[in-house]
Order: C-alpha cells, then sequence, then structure tokens
C-alpha cells in the first residue's frame, strides 16, 4: 500500500470500503509460538516488519495512532534494536500483551486485549488490523525433500546436516539450502546463507574429481533376498535393485539385489543395521571387524 506504483498510489487505505484509517492494531505472533493452536516456533522477521509497518502508518497518516500488541519484541539483528527504537519514537505505541477478542463496532473494530505491564485489561478502538502470521513452509515441500532425498524437521522446514557444523548442507551430497526453506530468517540471514551455499557448490565445481566416502555400504549379492527393505531407509537414497542371473542346477535363475550408489552413499550404516538377511556390511566396519574388535578390548 505504501508503495507509489502499488494498487493504492502510495496511500494506506482499508481494503473494505477504501477508507483512509486513522487508527491502526497491529498484533504479532499470531500463529507463532503457540504449540496448541499454531506453531512452536518463532518466525524472527515479524518484529521488524511490524515495526516498519507501524512507523510508515504514524508517518504517512497525519494524527493517525499504531498499537502495537505483542508477547515480546525481539531484535536479534545489527540495527534492529535502533530501527526499533525509531518506531516507538516516531509514535507507534507497543502494548504487551495477548489479544483476546476483536468485534465490530460500527465501521470500527474494537480490540480486546490485556497490557501485563500495567496489569490491567485494555480495549482499543480501530479503524484496521493488521496481523503478523506465522512464516510456514511452502506447499509442496516435504515432496520436494522426498524426491531429491533429504529430510525435513517436526515443523516442515528442510533439515540440514548439522545446525552448527553443516548450515547449508543437507544428507544428500551437492544438495544445499539457502533462504526460508531451512527455517525462517529475514533478509541479511538469506543472503548471508545464500553466499554459503554458493561457496559450497564453487568449492564442488573448482575440483577434476569428486572425493566420496570411503566407508560406504557394501552388498554380498549371495545372500542378498531382493526384500526391497533396505531401499526406504536411505536417507540419501543411494540404494536400488538390479537384476542378477545365477546358475541353479544348470538352470539360469534371474533375481533382484540391492546395489549401492557409491556416489551417493554416505556410510552412515542405517541399512546395514536394517538388513534382514544381513548382506549389507560397510567397508571398514564389517561385522567380521567389528566383533574382532570386541574380542580384542576384552582381552
Amino acid at each position: 500500500m505504501v508503495n507509489a506504483s502499488g494498487p493504492t498510489g502510495g496511500k494506506i487505505k482499508r481494503p473494505s470500503d477504501g477508507k483512509i484509517p486513522q487508527a491502526v492494531a497491529f498484533i504479532k505472533c499470531v500463529g507463532s509460538r503457540d504449540d496448541v493452536k499454531g506453531r512452536s516456533y518463532c518466525s524472527r522477521a515479524c518484529c521488524m516488519y511490524t515495526a516498519k509497518h507501524a512507523m510508515q502508518v504514524v508517518e504517512k497518516i497525519p494524527d493517525s495512532d499504531a498499537y502495537v500488541f505483542y508477547m515480546d519484541v525481539r531484535t536479534a539483528g545489527k540495527g534492529y534494536e535502533e530501527f526499533y527504537q525509531r518506531s516507538v519514537n516516531a509514535g507507534a505505541q507497543y502494548i504487551r500483551g495477548r489479544v483476546s477478542k476483536i468485534y465490530p463496532h460500527g465501521d470500527r473494530l474494537v480490540v480486546k486485549s490485556e497490557d501485563t505491564l500495567l496489569g490491567k485489561p485494555i480495549e482499543v478502538e480501530v479503524d484496521m488490523v493488521v496481523l503478523a502470521t506465522a512464516m510456514v513452509p511452502a506447499a509442496g515441500s516435504a515432496d520436494m525433500a522426498k524426491l531429491v532425498g533429504f529430510s525435513i524437521d517436526k515443523d516442515g522446514f528442510f533439515q540440514e546436516a548439522h545446525p552448527k557444523l553443516q548450515p547449508v548442507e543437507t544428507f544428500t551430497g551437492g544438495v544445499y539450502l539457502a533462504g526460508s526453506c531451512q527455517g525462517p530468517k529475514d533478509i541479511p540471514d538469506t543472503v548471508a546463507q545464500a553466499s554459503a551455499a554458493a561457496v559450497k557448490v564453487a568449492a564442488l565445481f573448482s575440483k577434476d574429481k569428486l572425493a566420496t566416502e570411503p566407508m560406504i555400504a557394501q552388498v554380498d549379492e549371495t545372500k542378498c533376498t531382493g526384500c526391497e527393505f533396505c531401499i526406504p531407509i536411505c536417507p540419501y537414497q543411494a540404494i536400488s535393485m538390479k537384476p542378477l542371473k545365477t546358475r541353479v542346477h544348470s538352470h539360469t535363475v534371474e533375481r533382484q539385489v540391492a546395489t549401492v550408489n557409491k556416489g551417493l552413499c554416505q556410510g552412515c550404516g542405517a541399512c546395514v543395521a536394517a538388513c534382514r538377511p544381513c548382506a549389507l556390511n560397510l567397508n571398514g566396519f564389517t561385522n567380521d571387524q567389528i566383533v574382532s574388535e570386541v574380542d580384542a578390548l576384552c582381552l
């Protein structure tokens, strides 16, 4: 609305009747930080864009009021606290309390809440209410993760390999994350993460040969029964089935056995633990090697 080339020509107007509001209420954490009815996480960017919107209302509409209902104000980025203070100094009124009810009163809206700092209930009559809703994963993101071969977290965002040591990498080699697909974040964090992902990709392209993990799974085709139980277990989609012809009593019999893609396998060992006929082993950590190690330690 404040964009000069936008639908209202840069003027803040109510979508219902086009009236310029003289009082606007902003409600933060709508659907966020709520384990029962919403999302348990903080969407991170809401506090700052709400501060910007409240300041724009006060500056662009003469003699207007901007009320911001909040649980907590989180300003973790560089210069964020100063910007929040600018919003307060510009005239935005911050009220700490959860909104319990919004109901119409004529052509206006009444916002019923509480001021927990003063310890008393409060009602504010406004012309427009703006909600800062939770940032959620894009539709179809779970299907995309399943297709590419990496996991999602409990909230539906793409899961990184390690939050500190590998924040832009996934469990699938060569696939990197950047932006809010990995979790709620604002523009500076997104740009930094995108730069890190680009460097990871450039590092791959700078080499003539790709170094792979030596401790990968291997299949004993004589033991494999072709049950395919290992395929959904593998988080890297490195296992598939292939046909194998064997001679049985002068007859050729074709059966399906598992095969491991050496370029995709990361040596996690999940398939080894899940293999029922014990046809899978991990190079360097075979069952015989582990038993021998235990025997040597027990001497």
